[in-house]
């Protein structure tokens, strides 16, 4: 099933590509009628089941064909008098999905359930039954795509059926396929129902099914979806497009001479490839005709290259940016990168002589079956038989039952027992359609949406703890809680070692991952009186003073001149350091290396020499940046008198993202004390960084 090419059936006025040859096209009424006549002989496989058994033998010729032969009896037997809207027999919809399945080359065992998938839900048939007959996966499976009883449930059904079925999807993600392949052939028919209703089911498609299909990397029943979605929700423009598109199909298309150029390019450079022309589907061409405006021929498909090894798609590329212009912004490469879901190619815009571009992708025949078919392709990703071919038997199988977004969707729905707020947080998390991957300090990965900050990852990785983070460093830098992250990035988490700490009221506007703003939102709604403290306004900086003055211990080359020591750089022994006379007579010292000395001796003014007395006593000012904390300061005080250090002065700042400046003014009975003092100050919870002013 092409992921390009728009459903012939559902589109058939709009869609020139001919059928599939070597395959006669399914008679949905026909098979029905079959249906109802009763099961064929039992020494074969029933007439109405002959398509879904040719297009399963394509994708897997030594498959047991007798377990399908069965199920589908079950499934005609329990259906029988049952019929659909439109008028056909009901048996119609469960080889529908079936065959859309086996299509997608899905292995027995799905098949088998896809038969099955409304016995339980709309017949007499058991779970029970079914285990016995067919064994705990499919029963499972079942079971996963059974809706809730409206009766137990009410206006919640909706939201809580699709809560279970993420659930078992997350057990067994061959659930969630042949959900998708339900939607789909319930959307080529729905036009038998009436429009509110035809509305209300293709905005959860829109919501909920199709961004569930692009994370699958089910590309084929994804675009499929959109297109009929778009004719229901937006009527006027498909119509328009469809315009486009029929009238672009009068004119002479420029993709096939490019195609053949291609061709030759490639068999000239020996490069074995089959080079096709794949129209785009409806809403491909409505984004492209809204972002550029007036479309160019070219711009209604993409030119399609397959090639047998990996190898052979970067020797494709060479030969195409040799032999053509190309678009160096339109070049990507989800081989060395592949996309969250499974989505791996080379894409490309090259310009002919004659100036039209054509986008090409290149991928191997793998990766063209896994971009059309997503986690479909896969098969049963519980079979512990040999490896598939071509597969590295040493190299551990990717499990597709959980890739990073759906870990973290059934982790947060276990915090969301409220219907509506499941069911709003489910279309706002799946409307977030890119994930990044972040590396944490310890070496280990994290999966994260798009635009997520450092609190998202707190909270992915430390989960409730993360109440008490006060910061982070990514890529060994220092920075607020609300810096967002990119691709790539390593962060370190910083966590309070008091327990008392909590997020901030702001903490859920930098939030984008659910589980983050739900445990936020609960902590705040815990701790009402802590969360209004987080919010009240700043305060002015707090100013503790002591009680003596204390003298420099540096003497200048002047007589009688007072001495001063400059709080730009706070020098102290045994700092090289300059003085200059200022207003009153005073000499000021600074540290040779303050920028201070290098713009004095800019205008021309005199330095005068300066030497440290023999007593070891000095003054001097640090900075400590630290993240705000209960008890900070009285941690940092405590830490400065363990050392044996006087507090002359100090200044806090009012907090700043979730930042506190400390400014101390100390006087150390030995200067050679100083990177001792300053190492304790380091030491305290909180504080990331000390410095001399």
């Amino acid at each position: 099933m092409s992921a390009e090419a728009t459903n012939p059936e559902a589109h058939p006025e709009a869609c020139p590509e001919p059928r599939r040859r070597g395959r006669t096209r399914l008679d949905l009424r026909r098979l029905g009628r079959a249906a109802l006549l009763g099961p064929a002989s039992r020494d074969r496989l029933p007439d109405a089941i002959g398509h879904v058994a040719e297009a399963h033998r394509a994708h897997h010729p030594d498959a047991d064909l007798s377990i399908l032969r069965r199920a589908y009896l079950l499934a005609e037997t329990s259906h029988r008098g049952q019929m659909r809207k439109s008028g056909e027999p009901y048996i119609t919809h469960p080889l529908a999905v079936t065959l859309i399945l086996a299509e997608l080359g899905a292995e027995t065992t799905t098949l088998t359930a896809s038969l099955l998938h409304d016995t339980v839900e709309d017949t007499d048939v058991t779970l029970d039954q079914v285990r016995a007959e067919f064994g705990d996966e499919v029963c499972f499976i079942v079971d996963g795509v059974t809706k809730v009883e409206k009766i137990d449930y009410g206006a919640a059904a909706e939201p809580e059926t699709f809560r279970k079925m993420l659930v078992a999807t997350g057990n067994d993600v061959r659930v969630m396929s042949i959900k998708l392949a339900d939607r789909l052939h319930n959307m080529r028919t729905l036009g038998v129902m009436r429009p509110e209703k035809q509305a209300r089911i293709a905005k959860v498609t829109r919501d909920v099914l199709i961004p569930l299909a692009e994370r699958l990397g089910v590309q084929a029943l994804k675009t499929e979806l959109e297109d009929l979605v778009f004719a229901i929700l937006h009527p006027e423009e498909y119509e328009s497009t469809r315009a486009l598109i029929a009238a672009h199909a009068g004119e002479r298309d420029p993709l096939p001479a490019i195609a053949d150029s291609v061709r030759a390019v490639l068999r000239e450079a020996g490069i074995a490839a089959e080079v096709l022309v794949r129209p785009r589907h409806f809403v491909s061409v409505h984004r492209i005709a809204l972002s550029r405006g007036e479309l160019r021929g070219s711009d209604f498909g993409r030119i399609l290259v397959l090639v047998g090894e990996n190898a052979d798609c970067y020797a494709v590329l060479g030969e195409l940016h040799t032999c053509f212009t190309p678009v160096v912004s339109e070049f990507k490469d989800f081989i060395a990168v592949p996309k969250f879901n499974l989505y791996q190619s080379l894409h490309t815009a090259v310009a002919t002589p004659e100036g039209c571009v054509a986008e090409v992708i290149v991928r191997t025949r793998q990766m063209h079956h896994v971009a059309e078919a997503g986690v479909v392709a896969l098969g049963n990703p519980y079979a512990t038989g040999t490896p598939e071919a071509g597969a590295d038997p040493d190299e551990e199988r990717a499990d597709p039952t959980r890739p990073g977004w759906l870990s973290r969707l059934l982790d947060w729905q276990q915090s969301a027992p409220d219907p509506d707020t499941f069911w709003t947080v489910l279309r706002a998390d799946l409307a977030q359609d890119r994930e990044i991957t972040v590396f944490r300090a310890d070496g280990g990965t994290l999966g994260l949406p798009a635009g997520a900050s450092c609190i998202d990852a707190a909270y992915a990785q430390h989960g409730e703890a993360a109440h008490g983070c006060i910061g982070a460093r990514v890529n060994g830098r220092l920075t607020s809680l609300a810096s967002r992250l990119s691709d790539g990035d390593t962060v370190q988490l910083l966590l309070a070692q008091d327990a008392s700490s909590g997020p901030a009221a702001e903490w859920l506007e930098h939030a984008r991952t659910p589980a983050a703003r739900i445990a936020i939102a609960g902590w705040l709604e815990a701790h009402p009186g802590r969360a209004m403290a987080t919010t009240t306004a700043a305060r002015a900086p707090l100013s503790v003073v002591g009680a003596r003055g204390g003298g420099a211990n540096a003497v200048a080359d002047l007589p009688d001149a007072t001495v001063r020591l400059a709080g730009c750089c706070t020098p102290v022994p045994p700092d090289a350091v300059a003085g200059f006379v200022v207003r009153g007579g005073a000499v000021t010292v600074h540290r040779i290396h303050c920028a201070a000395v290098a713009r004095m001796r800019a205008v021309g003014r005199t330095s005068v020499a300066v030497h440290w007395r023999a007593t070891a006593d000095c003054r001097v000012t640090l900075v400590a940046e630290s993240f705000g904390r209960p008890h900070l300061l009285a941690d940092l005080t405590e830490a400065i008198a363990r050392e044996g250090v006087e507090v002359v002065s100090a200044t806090v700042e009012a907090p700043v993202e979730q930042r506190v400046r400390h400014t101390y003014t100390l006087q150390l009975p030995d200067a050679a004390g100083l990177p001792a003092l300053m190492r304790a100050m380091r030491d305290v919870p909180g504080v990331y960084d000390v410095s001399r002013a």
